[in-house]
């Protein structure tokens, strides 16, 4: 087996950094729908054609569909979400750790890929001193674009 690829090791370390920086104080209804409001705020401003899911354990809190996105984006939405409820990771660091060991996903854990997807987009809502409550989604874009968007709308949410 060869050494990872540095480029990788490297976007691993800020997906984990980000986990630990995006942390909320408290997550309920309220903010899922102001998260969810502000993610659709950034995609209309930019016009891109994504799909936006806000939850709170299974409940989904928030459900958004912009022009240009197809049925398939929900099931993109459902497949990346399994992988955090699974890995409490983000979908895309998920994805990433098993390149790392120079394998896929489908490999490193023999799950169904029409019911798991670790690709990015899907990031755990954790609140502090209890660990992960939720998730927040987007699908539409390319996998880092897709992170990027959530990562951004995190940010800017809890500043």
């Amino acid at each position: 087996m060869s050494a990872p690829d540095p480029t990788v090791l490297a976007t691993i370390a800020t997906l984990e950094a980000h986990e630990r920086d995006l942390v909320f104080t408290r997550f309920d209804n309220a903010d899922a729908w102001q998260l969810g409001c502000l993610l659709v705020e950034l995609a209309q401003e930019r016009e891109l054609p994504i799909t936006i899911d806000v939850r709170r354990g299974t409940q989904q809190l928030f459900h958004a569909a912009l022009p240009g996105t197809v049925a398939d984006n929900d099931t993109w939405v459902e497949r990346k979400v399994r992988v955090v409820e699974r890995f409490g990771a983000s979908s895309y660091l998920v994805g990433l750790r098993a390149v790392a060991k120079g394998t896929t996903f489908a490999v490193a854990h023999d799950l169904p890929l029409q019911q798991y997807a670790a690709h990015g987009g899907c990031f755990p809502v954790r609140v502090v001193g209890v660990g992960v409550v939720g998730t927040v989604t987007v699908s539409g874009l390319a996998q880092a674009d897709d992170h990027a968007l959530v990562v951004e709308a995190l940010r800017v949410f809890l500043a």
